[in-house]
Parts: C-alpha cells; sequence; structure tokens
C-alpha cells in the first residue's frame, strides 16, 4: 500500500499565504491597528483582537529558535527523509514558524543560526522550509 504523504490543506484565511509560497515568497499578517505580525494565518490580531490584518511580503530570514533531530521517521511517510532536521525558526518579524531546515547535516545546527527560506516542491505543492546562510554571506 503507497502511503499518501500529507500536504496542507489552504483555507480561506490560510490561502494568501500559500499563494505567496507557491510564488517562493513569504507573507506574514500584520496589523493595521497596533502593527503586531501574525502567523499562523488567522482573522483577528492575536495582540490586539483587530480583524484589520493586511498581507505583507517579508524576507523570510531569521535564526533557529529550537530544533531536534528525528532518526526514526517522524510517520510512515517519512521513512526516505531521515535524518529528518525539525526546527522552530523565528523570523527578523518576530513571528516563529514549524519548519524543516534542509540541505545541511545534523552536526551543522546551532540554536542562533542564520537562515533563509528555502521552497521545496512536493507533489505538485510548494512548502515553504529554510536553509542556513553560509558564512560570509549575511
Amino acid at each position: 500500500m503507497e502511503l499518501t504523504r500529507p500536504l496542507p490543506i489552504p483555507t480561506p484565511t490560510t490561502q494568501p499565504f500559500w499563494d505567496a509560497v507557491a510564488k517562493h515568497q513569504v507573507t506574514l499578517q500584520q496589523c493595521d491597528d497596533c502593527g503586531g505580525w501574525v502567523f499562523y494565518p488567522r482573522t483577528n490580531c492575536p495582540h490586539c483582537l483587530s480583524n484589520r490584518l493586511t498581507w505583507r511580503q517579508v524576507t523570510g530570514e531569521g535564526h533557529i529558535y529550537s530544533y531536534t533531530v528525528a532518526y526514526r521517521p517522524t510517520a510512515p511517510h517519512f521513512v526516505d527523509e531521515i535524518p529528518q532536521l525539525i526546527a522552530v525558526v523565528e523570523l527578523k518579524e518576530g513571528v516563529r514558524m514549524n519548519t524543516l531546515i534542509v540541505n545541511a547535516k545534523p552536526e551543522e545546527l546551532e540554536v542562533g543560526l542564520a537562515v533563509k527560506p528555502f521552497f521545496k516542491e512536493i507533489e505538485g505543492q510548494t512548502l515553504l522550509c529554510f536553509e542556513l546562510v553560509e558564512l560570509g554571506s549575511e
């Protein structure tokens, strides 16, 4: 039996995020009333509860806030992706995203290392992952 990889299912609230990712762009919501950045996409600002949120393109640059290395598959769908570098990345805007670090070895990871977006094409969908910023290219 072949497993179907779980992929995001956009909703009306998250669709603008996934549309931007498909274009290899990172967008976040920003509150028009308090200026707070919002991620995950939602209908109201978590800072002031305003519903006046605007999508804005950002660089997607940030740093590793936390990470773990999975040496066993986290689900049967990921048996071919071991080790899996699972991280929480904090973007320059202050929001944190759960993600995968790609193009790196487990021993290269450290909390605080700079990362940049990496757009991974899987089964016709684009996913947002991150990769380490090469030293000297910051």
